[in-house]
């Protein structure tokens, strides 16, 4: 993780402490600097622009952050490592806690409503995102960042009892493995593309050097075989496709 930053939960009176394995509470937030949605305007039209072909299909479609050019990434950055979400991060776990990003594992993503019993119908269902809850000694926090989004599904997060239709501008920072969350909505395919951006922030104990690095090859290694086995079974055509479809929807929570 030498290529990312970090930083630490915010300070407390009291002595920080050395666990955070309790849920990462969902926390809705909005960029309302005016640089920060000229950054987010200019993803919008570079995607729309770039990815044409695809916004027109049904299927979802994930697309790795480090695959992009090196200018678009320089503003996904600015999104990503925001004061705002950092903050927000850094008041919901305990003080002294090591917030670090997990950026070979962010995504862009186009959403396209898709129950077609294939892998990405997971999305939508109840579910949650990963399956290391077992970890006990680190959390990992997604941020959903809106770049382009109609408020006209809602996110329902159920454990944390929050719900939000998420607009652009908005997003959305939860517990990625103990989270359990779906969507409400009906497609409309008058309404605006979802566009968004998934990023990933490991939390770890501070003076845990070891630690960290473990939790992070386990969540690094998890992460990568989920997303093949839903990118592989998305549409399904073949029975192979189908069983692994199957799979994803069934363990979806």
């Amino acid at each position: 993780m030498s290529s990312t930053s970090s930083w630490a939960g915010e300070s407390a009176e009291s002595e920080p402490q050395d666990q955070v394995s309790r849920l990462f509470p969902a926390t809705v937030g909005r960029f309302d600097d005016r640089a920060d949605r000229a950054v987010i305007d200019g993803l919008t039209r570079w995607v729309e622009d770039h990815y044409r072909e695809d916004l027109a299909k049904r299927p979802s479609k994930h697309v790795y952050v480090r695959t992009l050019p090196g200018p678009v990434i320089e503003q996904i950055d600015r999104l990503r490592d925001s004061p705002l979400i950092a903050s927000l991060i850094g008041a919901r776990v305990p003080a002294g806690s090591v917030v670090a990003p997990m950026k070979h594992t962010d995504e862009l993503y186009m959403s396209n409503y898709n129950k077609d019993h294939g892998g990405d119908q997971g999305l939508f269902d109840r579910h949650y995102d990963g399956n290391l809850r077992f970890l006990s000694s680190s959390v990992v926090v997604r941020a959903l960042i809106y770049l382009q989004s109609d408020a006209t599904y809602k996110v329902v997060f159920g454990d944390s009892r929050v719900e939000k239709a998420f607009a652009t501008y908005d997003f959305g920072l939860m517990d990625f493995h103990r989270e359990l969350h779906w969507v409400e909505g009906h497609y409309n395919p008058a309404d605006r593309q979802r566009i968004l951006l998934k990023c990933n922030y490991l939390v770890t104990p501070r003076k845990a050097a070891l630690l960290g690095r473990a939790a992070l090859a386990a969540n690094t290694g998890v992460f990568y075989v989920v997303k093949a086995a839903m990118e592989y079974s998305k549409s399904p055509s073949t029975p192979p496709q189908v069983a692994v479809g199957f799979l994803c929807i069934s363990s979806a929570g």
